[in-house]
């Protein structure tokens, strides 16, 4: 019973420590919006581009699958950023009749500028944690990453959780 109260307890201290953590994460993007604004793009069609960072090419039935959207809702979005150049449409190399989407060059630089300038930011705050806490903060969220994507973990454990995040 002491051990399941105890688990009970780790959990809930790693609930309020995550959400203490995002928090903050909002508060340095706020301090630093000009820097680390996600403008021109909403947080939903970020999303967008994360999921086409990793799984392209794609078509929108997929893709709606893994946002969890209707189908229209996702054509809007993939409209808009089209219309931004961060995405291209090509004809399926499997079926004629769907259409693959993939980031656009203009896409791929926005990620890698966003995660650029995201990344500044949170070095200047690493850069105070000792090699320790580094260590400590590197295997946390490698551990929060494995459970929410499924990813495999530093020691291999294969992941469960779903990949909708």
């Amino acid at each position: 019973m002491h051990s399941e109260t105890s688990s009970n307890d780790d959990r809930a201290a790693a609930v309020h420590a995550a959400r203490e953590v995002i928090e903050l994460l909002e508060v340095l993007w706020h301090q630093g919006r000009d820097a680390t604004s996600t403008a021109p793009v909403s947080s939903s069609q970020l999303r967008v581009l994360y999921i086409l960072d990793r799984d392209q090419p794609i078509n929108l039935r997929t893709l709606g699958e893994v946002l969890g959207s209707a189908p229209s809702s996702v054509s809007r979005m993939c409209d808009r950023l089209e219309a931004l150049g961060f995405i291209q449409r090509s004809p399926s190399s499997a079926s004629r009749r769907e259409l693959e989407l993939r980031l656009s060059g203009r896409g791929e630089s926005y990620l890698r500028d966003l995660r650029i300038r995201r990344e500044g930011a949170l070095l200047e705050v690493i850069s105070s944690m000792t090699p320790a806490e580094r260590t400590a903060l590197v295997d946390g969220l490698g551990g929060f990453r494995f459970a929410v994507e499924g990813a495999p973990s530093k020691d291999g454990r294969a992941g469960t959780a779903a990949e909708s995040a």
